[in-house]
């Protein structure tokens, strides 16, 4: 398949899987591959695979069952076989580019921090551990620890561009359809201890360890929502995860 300058990697193969559809005249309630079948077929990763999939959702074509898989719900017509490429980043795509970005910030700012910039992220991962304990789902501590890394660097074009990632997150479609199949919510502790290192790394101005440990925690981020997203796996059931217990962290 020949890339379509303008159009995201995910948006192709959510393309093609319509051509699909209507190519092969397949009807309501036909079970489509499974993704890694599809990542094989396209030779992609299954993350490109699952935003285009959850694209479908979005748009009406599939509906997906827990632990069985993805099924046609309507079959696009052919106004609908080239569609309009939206203009959503997939989540997996921008978590690649904050990764590749933010190791090398946080490396950055171990060697640019202060006192005061470390009293500041102490009190942003303190905003997680209360939203974290009264079951709150906003990120906003999440959100403002990367963005005072940033600004430890003393390099407002830096702080441009990790603010830029979060604004491409918000209202978007296709992340808001990955998050809709998550129920277990555990995973928040996980990234507060991860951010806990990053802290450590840059507080003692080590920047190998400061790049390691950012690039390890979206690394977790990425394998976390892949895993939890699955709706393949018979394990998956979100009805288990409603109430996820949660951890007090005791400094």
């Amino acid at each position: 398949m020949i890339p379509d300058v303008g159009k995201r990697r995910y948006q192709e193969v959510a393309e093609s899987l319509k051509m699909e559809m209507i190519d092969q005249d397949l009807s309501v309630g036909t079970r489509l591959r499974t993704e890694r079948q599809i990542a094989e077929d396209f030779d992609v990763a299954r993350s490109v695979v699952r935003e285009a999939i959850i694209m479908l959702e979005i748009e009406g074509l599939v509906s997906v069952r827990k632990g069985s898989g993805t099924y046609i719900a309507r079959k696009p017509d052919q106004a609908e076989k080239s569609g309009v490429a939206r203009t959503d980043i997939g989540p997996f795509e921008l978590l690649q580019a904050r990764q590749l970005l933010e190791s090398n910030i946080a490396a950055f700012a171990a060697t640019m921090v202060t006192k005061a910039d470390i009293m500041r992220m102490q009190e942003a991962l303190d905003m997680e551990i209360q939203a974290i304990e009264m079951g709150k789902s906003d990120y906003n501590g999440d959100e403002l620890f990367h963005r005072l890394l940033a600004e430890a660097t003393q390099n407002g074009v830096l702080v441009d561009m990790v603010s830029e990632m979060w604004r491409l997150r918000k209202g978007n479609q296709i992340w808001d359809g990955l998050h809709a199949r998550i129920f277990d919510e555990s995973y928040r502790q996980d990234w507060l201890d991860d951010h806990q290192k990053i802290l450590t790394a840059v507080n003692r101005k080590d920047p190998g360890k400061a790049r390691d440990a950012m690039w390890n925690h979206l690394e977790n981020v990425r394998n976390t929502l892949l895993t939890l997203s699955d709706v393949e796996d018979p394990k998956f059931d979100g009805e288990l995860f409603k109430a996820p217990k949660v951890v007090k962290i005791t400094k």
